[in-house]
């Protein structure tokens, strides 16, 4: 059965690292094991805002963060790659006091699933490991070029895009989506004082990122992950036996893994399925606390 919803929403907080960024956060509050969720490439913690309630409704603390440079938090001159990313986070943990016994579960989504993936393998610090349709990506098996893998990945433009317009388009193009998730993907926008929108990623960060999923094999990683586990993946993609074959390597290569298919869903599955997320992570939780 699925967690019931909070009734009481997220507190906007925000946390300088030492030496590094200011990063915001979405935090909920629970005295069960804590929860980290991470967004994906030009995304933001309010994508989480579902799931994370869920979560809190069923005790756990969660905390769903925005990276460098994406949502609230601060845009710096570098920093934009995957082993960037994974250390920011292993110098929130100790903040948070996810220490010991509160080590937390760490949940990524897309490129945020490269990113946690990372942060396990290569910071520790972690009790468990959900990765939502990403972990696994591997654009160079694509890509032979990044030239290439930018020219069909680059983000749209939307300079001078109305911000009602856009709006208009997101909610037609989400109709099975929950309120707040349509309003978490608007959130990865600025309203200008015309009316207009930005992206909140800068352009050249958005192209760094993706520079460092091309040229990242995360493979070796998998073997060097000491917690159970589990993998949520949708048929969402252009080659789906390219997708099956990557997620059978890393179920092969991870030492404690199961994985759950998401037939019907978007690769925002956390954001448009929010229930059965949260199911699925629960059920993680609970492998977890009982030591299998």
């Amino acid at each position: 059965m699925s967690a019931p919803v909070s009734t009481s929403g997220p507190r906007d907080e925000e946390l300088a690292l030492p030496s590094g960024p200011r990063l915001a956060l979405r935090r909920l509050d629970g005295t069960r094991r804590p929860f980290l969720l991470v967004h994906g490439l030009a995304s933001n913690a309010r994508l989480w805002d579902g799931v994370g309630l869920r979560l809190a409704a069923a005790g756990h603390e969660a905390v769903a963060v925005d990276l460098r440079g994406h949502g609230r938090s601060e845009v710096t001159p570098t920093g934009y790659d995957t082993a960037t990313a994974a250390a920011d986070l292993a110098l929130l943990l100790p903040l948070l006091g996810w220490l010991g016994p509160r080590a937390p579960i760490v949940v990524g989504q897309s490129w945020g699933g490269n990113v946690v993936l990372h942060l396990a393998a290569r910071h520790g610090g972690v009790a468990g490991m959900a990765l939502v349709d990403g972990g696994w990506i591997r654009l160079a098996d694509r890509f032979a070029s990044f030239s290439e893998c930018w020219q069909v990945l680059a983000p749209p433009e939307f300079e001078g895009v109305p911000h009602s317009e856009l709006t208009a388009r997101l909610t037609a193009w989400t109709q099975d989506w929950p309120a707040e998730a349509v309003a978490g993907v608007m959130a990865n926008f600025v309203e200008r004082g015309d009316g207009t929108v930005r992206a909140r990623l800068p352009r050249e960060s958005h192209r760094a990122i993706l520079r460092s999923m091309w040229e990242g094999d995360q493979r070796a990683l998998y073997p060097q992950v000491a917690v159970p586990s589990v993998l949520l993946a949708t048929t969402d993609t252009p080659d789906p036996a390219a997708k099956r074959t990557a997620v059978a390597e890393a179920m092969a290569g991870l030492p404690d893994a199961q994985v759950h298919w998401y037939p019907d869903a978007h690769h925002d599955l956390h954001a448009q399925q929010p229930a059965r997320t949260t199911a699925d992570l629960l059920a993680l939780a609970a492998r977890v606390d009982d030591g299998r």
